[in-house]
């Protein structure tokens, strides 16, 4: 039997812990190390630095780490697989190259391309699809020491290395799914180690105050087990592998292009300290397309943040609001969007100015940049002196800045040209999924025994007994919400129905919201559509990518049995 492979994480977004690379190479034993730099706002950003330097378009800070650790990772015979390209892999493979030379590494350089699709769709600053782990398979199969790539899927980043080793077929759909699960834990970072973990209070502070990253104990028949390595902060449990597992999901049935894995079959298992076993993960054929991220300028946006100090708030609000709005519709170019939210952060009484104080958020948007910027900054510093008692805001208005659109297609999978390209310049191709299956949703299971009848309750917040994660997908977000026993399942699986979601947060009365029910994990995943409007990008609400929606959830207070609390 192979040896397991020991993948690790050292970045979970595009500017993440710089010195994670370092930590992972010196903590202890690995065979790949693995970097996931880009999201849909990235894909954007780097699209713009590539409109200011064609040669640019790839994540710099995965350079600067390299010149500190590449040595490190060669001595040590650590692979790398990160996908820092972004939009411009070939130009960063080159750079790790002339990085090697400089510093006088024997290292192989190869990368992977054929996601960007921009050409075919040209009004948008970069359209990318997501890749699966074939073509990092190929490159390390072909000695490759330092694999980079553009946008694949995040866990392809531990699919690929996974076939490279164990020499998995394409349709071993189990053992890929198993990976795939495994690639979803690792791929947020310290998120599996107890970083922004709902029950992290039930933990020492100096144990959470520096997480260490995660790793996996992959083997051959798709089982791992998740952990980190010895001597470093942070935790590894059910919670925390949970948490991670529910993060940016949808359905039972989590979709890629190397293959289908089915949420619903994980089982987790603490394996001792610190350590998670992953089994009984199944798969299915992937499906027959492609998803296509799409992202594009979508005009200009601003903002004026004012402050209301003490009495007569709302009334505050109401005279600035009027004047503002009677300012913007007698301009030149009234912005096309206006917002208004006023949060109410103001305390009666209160020991100190600020805590006495609420904030109300004016929020503009237009394709002219004049409309958000000079437009906005007259209108509200014109009403310093001419407006309500203790007038000032948090900072006066710039010149307005871009804001983008995310959106995603889908394109058959044999519409891509998957190609790894190797150092010697050698191109190998690589071949759609001969066998797919068209995504349906699995049929709903089973709830557990709902609990007694007349059990005695209280009022309390949600989050006493329930953990929750939330994250932005598109204009969607998801909050997964888990138990951590069977009688607290029983009780949330009957009682946080969609329609109880709707009440708690008032915010997705009026939108879809889907519930999916996953018994083996004791948690349920709401997807909520369109609460993000057009995407992280566009900034759309306060929380713009809904990483604060779950715990919005667990504040909110609900009739709980007392023998749960």
């Amino acid at each position: 039997m192979t040896r397991p492979l020991r993948i690790g994480n050292a970045s979970g977004f595009y500017g993440d812990r710089f010195d994670a690379l370092r930590e992972m190479l010196t903590g202890g034993p690995l065979d790949v190390l693995t970097g996931d730099y880009l999201a849909e706002l990235t894909m954007l950003i780097l699209g713009r630095d590539r409109l200011r330097d064609p040669a640019r378009g790839y994540a710099t800070t995965f350079l600067r780490q390299l010149e500190e650790c590449l040595g490190l990772a060669h001595e040590r015979g650590v692979r790398v697989v990160a996908n820092a390209g972004g939009l411009n892999p070939a130009g960063l493979a080159d750079a790790v190259r002339e990085l090697a030379g400089r510093l006088g590494i024997p290292v192989r350089v190869a990368h992977v391309e054929g996601d960007d699709l921009t050409r075919h769709h040209p009004t948008s600053l970069a359209a990318h699809a997501y890749l699966g782990g074939g073509g990092i398979a190929a490159c390390l199969r072909e000695g490759a020491d330092i694999v980079v790539t553009g946008r694949v899927t995040d866990a392809a980043l531990v699919t690929g290395p996974a076939v490279a080793h164990f020499g998995w077929g394409p349709e071993e759909y189990d053992r890929l799914a198993g990976a795939v699960v495994a690639g979803h834990v690792l791929e947020c970072g310290t998120q599996a180690t107890g970083g922004n973990y709902a029950f992290f209070a039930g933990h020492p502070p100096q144990q959470l105050r520096h997480p260490g990253f995660p790793l996996v104990e992959l083997h051959e028949d798709g089982t791992g087990v998740i952990t980190k390595h010895d001597g470093t902060g942070g935790v590894v449990d059910l919670g925390t592998v949970t948490a991670q597992l529910l993060y940016e999901t949808g359905g039972a049935r989590y979709a890629g292009p190397d293959v289908t894995a089915r949420l619903d079959s994980v089982r987790l298992t603490q394996d001792g300290p610190d350590r998670v076993r992953i089994e009984g993960v199944r798969g299915e054929a992937p499906p027959p397309t492609l998803k296509v991220g799409l992202n594009r300028l979508g005009g200009f946006r601003n903002e004026v943040v004012f402050v209301l100090t003490g009495l007569d708030i709302e009334r505050k609000a109401a005279l600035v609001q009027d004047q503002m709005e009677a300012a913007l519709d007698a301009a030149k170019s009234r912005p096309a969007q206006v917002r208004w939210e006023l949060a109410r952060t103001d305390h009666p009484d209160a020991p100190s100015e600020e805590t006495a104080s609420a904030l109300l958020r004016l929020v503009v948007r237009d394709p002219d940049q004049n409309a958000v910027g000079r437009t906005l900054s007259g209108a509200a510093v014109e009403l310093a002196l001419a407006s309500y008692p203790g007038f000032h805001v948090l900072a006066p208005p710039g010149k307005g800045a871009p804001y983008g659109v995310f959106e995603d297609v889908y394109v058959d999978q044999g519409a891509v040209d998957h190609v790894a390209v190797l150092d010697d310049g050698r191109r190998i191709p690589v071949a759609p999924p001969e066998a797919t299956r068209v995504l349906k949703t699995p049929d709903v299971p089973p709830l557990p025994e709902p609990p007694p009848a007349g059990e005695k309750s209280r009022r309390a917040p949600l989050g006493l007994v329930a953990g929750a994660r939330s994250g932005d997908k598109g204009g969607n977000a998801n909050v997964g919400v888990w138990v951590r026993d069977d009688a607290a399942w029983r009780w949330l699986a009957h009682t946080l129905t969609v329609e109880k979601f709707r009440e708690l947060l008032p915010e997705s009365a009026d939108l879809t919201v889907v519930r999916h029910v996953l018994p083996n994990l004791r948690a349920l995943n709401f997807v909520v559509e369109g609460i993000l409007g057009e995407g992280v990008a566009a900034q759309a609400r306060f929380d713009p990518q809904a990483k604060g929606l779950g715990e919005w959830l667990r504040s909110r207070h609900l009739d709980i049995p007392e023998a749960l609390l």
